[in-house]
């Protein structure tokens, strides 16, 4: 049937479900409200169905209509898409990265302009979560993510270490001569329980009990530290900007190895072009970051 397929007869269609009124559908169609309404009787007759029930005051689908729209909604709008990516005569592919927060602000967002010169034809999306992606049941490309590189389903390909070191403001700073006069500080936690106790064993100081707020990012972790006077345990390269700026200091220089940064994709998943292209650009990046120390 794909030769004999209506095309204008189900656009009149969709736009009409979707409004339940042939005159808006006419509007966003271009075309009058008489000839939305002939396509969708031409339609109901190659159907051999009722589509609509024609009411005083509007339209209302029948249960073959509300059949009908949804698989027809999606098609319109997936090819939609296709052609948005022919825009300007080149073909934009997309590509779409799930982002751990605290990379996606403190290393990602910083380099974006330049990956957008570099690479105009590629349209990049990117969306934060707290380490918990699913890439299959999202529709990532990629995932980038905080760990030991353990995901057994992706391919996870290690970007760089980042240690956990002692992260506070200035006026806190100055408070704090050893690591001991951490116990008179309002420390800051995540979501992972032995933070605190593994930089603790790398000061070589015997850890204490800690009630301090819990946050589910660096990032917001770090953001309370320094509006509420506090401490945070963080990756140095995640927060280069606002230690430049002295919004931020180190304290001490023992660090805590919890994990790296890693991309990470679907061993099932076939590299597009612009998947090859963002693997090899983000690791020359993370060389970069890896000889800045």
């Amino acid at each position: 049937m794909r030769n004999r397929l209506p095309l204008n007869a189900l656009r009149a269609f969709e736009s009409s479900a979707r409004h339940l009124n042939f005159t808006r559908a006419g509007l966003e169609l271009r075309v009058t409200q008489a000839a939305v309404s002939q396509q969708v009787r031409m339609l109901e007759e190659q159907l051999g169905i009722q589509l609509f029930r024609r009411l005083p005051r509007g339209l209302d689908l029948t249960e073959e209509g509300q059949a009908l729209l949804p698989v027809l909604s999606d098609a319109f709008d997936r090819i939609e898409a296709v052609l948005q990516q022919f825009e300007g005569g080149h073909f934009h592919e997309v590509l779409t990265v799930a982002v751990v927060g605290t990379f996606a602000v403190g290393w990602l967002m910083p380099r974006l302009a330049a990956f957008r010169t570099a690479h105009p034809f590629i349209d990049l999306r990117v969306l934060t979560h707290n380490n918990l992606v699913n890439l299959s049941a999202d529709g990532m490309d990629f995932a980038i993510r905080f760990g030991e590189g353990l995901w057994p389903a992706t391919c996870n390909i290690k970007l760089f270490d980042a240690p956990l070191t002692v992260l506070c403001p200035p006026a806190v700073a100055a408070r704090l001569c050893t690591p001991q006069d951490l116990q008179h500080e309002q420390l800051m936690r995540t979501y992972r329980k032995d933070e605190w106790e593994r930089w603790f064993a790398a000061a070589q100081v015997t850890p204490w009990r800690i009630n301090g707020p819990v946050f589910d990012s660096s990032r917001l972790m770090v953001e309370g530290a320094i509006q509420c006077d506090g401490v945070a345990l963080a990756p140095v390269s995640m927060f280069r900007r606002e230690l430049a700026a002295g919004a931020l200091q180190r304290p001490f220089a023992a660090e805590a190895a919890l994990g790296a940064y890693w991309l990470t994709h679907l061993k099932s998943r076939d590299l597009t072009p612009a998947m090859k292209t963002f693997i090899g650009w983000i690791r020359r990046e993370a060389e970069e970051e890896q000889r800045q120390g």
